[in-house]
């Protein structure tokens, strides 16, 4: 017996939701929703489109539509031309839709400024995501997490009333403010109105603490009514923080809004875990996962596409993330992700597939500056192995729509041992079916699946998965059984074309019915064939690409089987265009496919010289490859295939950095600094949940404007008589410092400690440094220094982004002078860079980390450096790159060193702050540096803000250049503006 979804779910005790059918941005009735893919790829067309969903998908102009979707946050990439790259990669590689946090801190530098220009530019990247051909699942927070500082509130919003991530009015009249200003844009790009692909958007953000108060329903029935009323007209949901059926339909008021809600949950399972039952073939029950939404479509809305990185590596044995990379692999993807789309997850996010940099002041304080994630494209927009199993689901998900409607079918029993799972699902419209096996074992299984006069073996590598089909159409032709997974299907020209992969190596089996024998070729690779109890038999070894042509028959349109392995279908392919799809072979990428007349205009990267193949629409018989034209030949496959190789990309050839001039910076330390324009420390109330100790003054950075980076204090007071220590009670985030100076004199440095994997995700670190006193008559001035390392994020909306920075107190021990204290954070934001970009070192005020900022009276130093002191010194030099146009080259920069030295460097190219080194921490030692910030044909300006304790010698150590990858081809890159010195 077959059994439906809601049939299962009835069995399990969940009660299937009736839901109303039809409208635009509705649910649409299961029996009312039309067969087929959506049409091409979407796009700001003009025309109006509608977007709904019934229990098994999103439907989308009433076809059903699988979204796999790929997370990428634009505020971790501050060069607008290098989004297109990305989402051009993302679109390549199998990917229909990007979800898109919005960070509130990053646009606004005070209340009521928002600034969506520049880097920030949010209209840009949905016009670019439109353009490339992606829908687009925006989620603007308020609350975001993301490991960014505060969570995504803004610096300003620590020093506010209101309690935030409730209905507190306070706080909701902030909210609105920002809200209104994302939705003016978000509005201008909504699918429904043909203006942009959102199709999707998010009201908060993993809301787990309030669910059963009536001020958190009250608040997500407030951040609903907010959307509707700026017009946002696509379906709305909000990420379950694990599989708890949080806010399901019908959770809290919508104002008599129906069918226009989505259930979604985030996942991150361990690898060692076995992938959990997560859709609506689990247990059921509110615990269930998607079941907990049984009319809903199963929405994976974050799921683990690799896991962060502290301070220190603790997470990764200090490997960094290539450690998160290799233990998050190809085969853990196929597993876990396999398993998903077996229990009926048809919208599914992987977070991240592409992480980038943390850049500034913009982390969490318990994560580096590196946001690469082991995800699927690395830091630098490299592709990495992960892309085998996205590339070739997203082709799958992306051709046969039948994956887009799956119900549970009977258990056959399949064999191969209790490390074996296997998943039956059947499509109720075209009776095709899916089978993915799964071995939780660290052996290698032999599946044996029993078909009708048939058993399948089927070899699963060890912790592995493989998807296969029955039944499938393959366009004119039918699919009786594969051992190999199915990638793609298109028809293109007056031929089928179907792609299977698999394992280099392996021995795959593909049946075709056919009732009389056809007209076989092998025309590439190791292949045999056979016709025998109406079937065709393809017997092939997977190495390269094996092609078989089927011709006759009594089938008008002949199918070219084409067998890949891994590594080779990643340069297979396809992209739709008005006027019929293409498959192209060869490249490292393919970027654009447009057809002008008889000619094929196609874009895209080689790394190796390569070939290129495409197979094409009809009358199209000529080819161009990056606005050049490439002769060709037609070939038995009906491809033209270019009678030259591509050329790879050229050398690219880094200068060593030399030049480098010194200059040692704190003056705030000396007693007779003029601290007049600082702001008095002398307030008496704090809007932080961190108390204030009874006769202190609030000595929080926050309470006087001072959010992100460094802070200075200094104290003043005329006589410290029979003093013999004084006390600095102080809170940070995780690598939060304090150094202090009494007269000018080093006092010393506490540091807070490196977490280990229990303490890795405490957020807020505090500590109290004691250091002996002598000092001798008055009147003194202490100086102090606080690396403050962000604001907790605010998870478990408890304010905890309101936990204090900076100083929380001083006493003395044997005397009780009476400090006046005055304090100093980061100048003015940054109008180009943002409020994220500085702190409040002296030389960050002063400029020195400009372009064009004069230091030629700095004294020359050469790298490597050895010095102490406690303190900071600046160091600064230029230089010029040359790479050859047309290469799109990853640069990055490296810094090495004994690991025992004791010191952390701020690292500024042409004024822009990508990141911070901690030498005796680590992990990380390699910065990206992105192109546009970054002048791959010009001058650059780099400098350098080191850090010391005073505890050991201190660098820099090495500095160098390092390139981390190249390609023929990219994307236009402008320069990012990077005003210098003076304006």
């Amino acid at each position: 017996m077959v059994l439906s979804r809601r049939t299962f779910s009835a069995l399990v005790g969940t009660a299937a939701l009736a839901l109303p059918p039809g409208g635009n941005g509705e649910v649409y009735a299961a029996a009312d929703a039309p067969g087929g893919p959506a049409t091409g790829p979407p796009g700001a067309d003009g025309h109006p489109h509608t977007v709904g969903f019934d229990a098994h998908s999103m439907l989308i102009d009433g076809r059903r539509v699988v979204l796999w979707s790929g997370e990428m946050h634009p505020f971790r990439l501050p060069s607008p031309s290098l989004w297109r790259d990305v989402l051009e990669k993302m679109r390549a590689h199998g990917y229909n839709t990007v979800s898109v946090y919005v960070s509130w801190n990053y646009h606004s530098p005070a209340p009521g400024r928002y600034d969506f220009t520049g880097v920030r530019d949010l209209d840009l990247f949905l016009r670019t995501a439109a353009e490339v051909g992606l829908y687009v699942t925006l989620r603007p927070g308020p609350y975001i997490n993301a490991e960014v500082d505060a969570g995504g509130f803004p610096g300003w919003l620590t020093a506010t009333r209101g309690k935030a991530r409730t209905a507190d009015p306070a706080y909701l009249r902030h909210v609105d403010e920002w809200l209104t200003a994302v939705n003016r844009i978000a509005v201008r790009h909504l699918y429904t109105r043909g203006t942009g692909t959102i199709v999707l958007y998010q009201l908060e953000n993993e809301y787990a603490d309030h669910v059963t108060e009536a001020t958190g329903r009250a608040y997500m029935a407030h951040l609903h009514h907010k959307a509707r009323a700026d017009g946002i007209d696509v379906p709305l949901f909000h990420n379950d923080k694990g599989r708890n059926g949080h806010w399901v339909p019908g959770s809290f008021d919508t104002g008599g809004e129906h069918g226009r809600w989505l259930y979604g949950f985030d996942g991150y399972p361990s690898p060692s875990r076995t992938p959990p039952d997560w859709g609506y073939f689990g247990p059921g029950g509110a615990k269930g996962g998607a079941s907990a939404s049984p009319g809903t479509p199963g929405f994976l809305a974050e799921f683990g596409g690799g896991w962060f990185d502290p301070w220190g590596g603790a997470e990764f044995d200090r490997k960094g993330y290539a450690e998160s990379r290799r233990t998050r692999d190809a085969a853990y993807e196929r597993r876990f992700y396999l398993t998903n789309l077996a229990n009926g997850i048809t919208i599914h996010n992987v977070y991240m597939t592409f992480g980038g940099t943390s850049w500034g002041w913009l982390p969490a304080p318990v994560v580096y500056t590196s946001y690469d994630y082991g995800a699927a494209l690395d830091e630098a927009r490299q592709p990495t192995a992960k892309l085998v199993p996205m590339h070739q689901l997203g082709h799958l998900l992306g051709s046969v729509p039948e994956l887009a409607e799956l119900d549970r079918a009977e258990d056959l029993g399949v064999g191969g041992g209790p490390g074996l799972r296997a998943y039956h699902l059947v499509n109720p419209s075209t009776r095709a079916r899916i089978h993915v096996l799964r071995n939780d074992t660290a052996a290698e299984l032999v599946a044996a699946v029993p078909l009708s006069g048939d058993t399948l073996r089927v070899p699963v590598p060890a912790l592995d998965a493989r998807l296969l089909a029955t039944g499938l159409s393959l366009g004119h032709r039918k699919l009786r059984h594969s051992t190999a997974q199915p990638m793609l299907r298109l028809a293109v020209g007056r031929q089928d074309i179907a792609v299977f992969t698999g394992r280099a190596g392996e021995t795959t089996r593909t049946v075709l019915e056919s009732p009389t024998a056809p007209a076989v070729r092998v025309l590439a690779g190791q292949a045999e064939h056979t016709h025998r109890d109406g079937t065709l038999r393809v017997e092939a070894r997977l190495g390269g690409l094996t092609r078989v042509l089927v011709e006759g028959a009594g089938v008008a349109r002949p199918l070219l089987l084409l067998l890949a392995d891994d590594e080779t279908s990643l340069r297979l392919w396809r992209h739709d265009t008005p006027s019929g799809s293409l498959l192209v072979y060869g490249p490292a990428l393919l970027r654009t496919a447009s057809l002008h007349g008889t000619t094929a205009l196609l874009t895209g990267d080689t790394v190796e010289e390569a070939d290129l193949e495409a197979w094409l629409p009809h009358g199209v018989t000529e080819v161009a490859w990056n606005r050049h034209p490439v002769r060709t030949r037609a070939t038995p496959s009906g491809s033209l295939r270019a009678t030259r190789r591509l050329p790879g990309a050229g050398r690219v050839r880094l200068p060593a950095l030399t030049g480098w001039r010194r200059r040692a910076e704190n003056p705030e330390a000396a007693p007779r600094f003029d601290d007049s324009a600082w702001r008095k420390a002398d307030r008496t109330t704090s809007y932080s949940i961190t108390p204030v100790p009874a006769g202190q003054p609030v000595l929080l950075a926050d309470d006087y404007g001072f959010h992100y980076g460094d802070v200075w204090y200094r104290g003043r007071f005329p006589d410290a008589a029979g003093a013999r220590s004084v006390s600095f009670s102080y809170v940070t985030g995780t690598q939060g410092l304090l150094m202090a100076w009494l007269d000018g004199k080093p006092l010393g440095t506490h540091r807070m400690p490196v977490p280990g994997k229990k303490t890795v995700r405490q957020g807020t670190w505090s500590a109290t440094a004691t250091f002996p006193l002598a000092p001798g008559t008055g009147p003194h001035v202490l100086s102090v220094l606080v690396r403050r390392m962000q604001h907790d994020e605010d998870g478990r909306a408890e304010d905890s982004h309101k936990a204090g920075r900076g100083l929380l107190s001083v006493s003395f021990e044997g005397a009780t002078p009476r400090v006046a204290w005055r304090i100093q954070g980061e100048a003015a934001p940054d109008p180009v860079r943002g409020p994220l970009n500085n702190g409040g070192l002296y030389g960050e005020r002063q400029g020195w980390h400009l372009p064009g900022f004069g230091d030629g009276d700095w004294t020359p130093a050469a790298l490597p450096r050895t010095e102490q002191g406690q303190g900071v010194i600046w160091y600064r030099t230029g230089f010029r790159l040359a790479v050859p146009s047309g290469t799109d080259a990853s640069i990055g920069l490296t810094l090495t060193d004994d690991p025992s030295r004791a010191y952390r460097v701020q690292i500024f190219l042409n004024g822009w702050n990508l990141g911070q080194y901690i030498n005796d921490v680590g992990p990380q030692h390699t910065f990206v540096l992105p192109n546009g910030v970054l002048d791959t044909q010009g001058d650059n300006t780099l400098a350098l803000a080191v850090l010391a304790d005073g505890t050991t010698p201190a660098g820099p150590g090495k500095v160098g250049l390092t390139l981390l990858g190249r390609a023929a081809g990219g994307v236009p890159v402008r320069r990012v503006h990077s005003p210098g010195a003076g304006g």
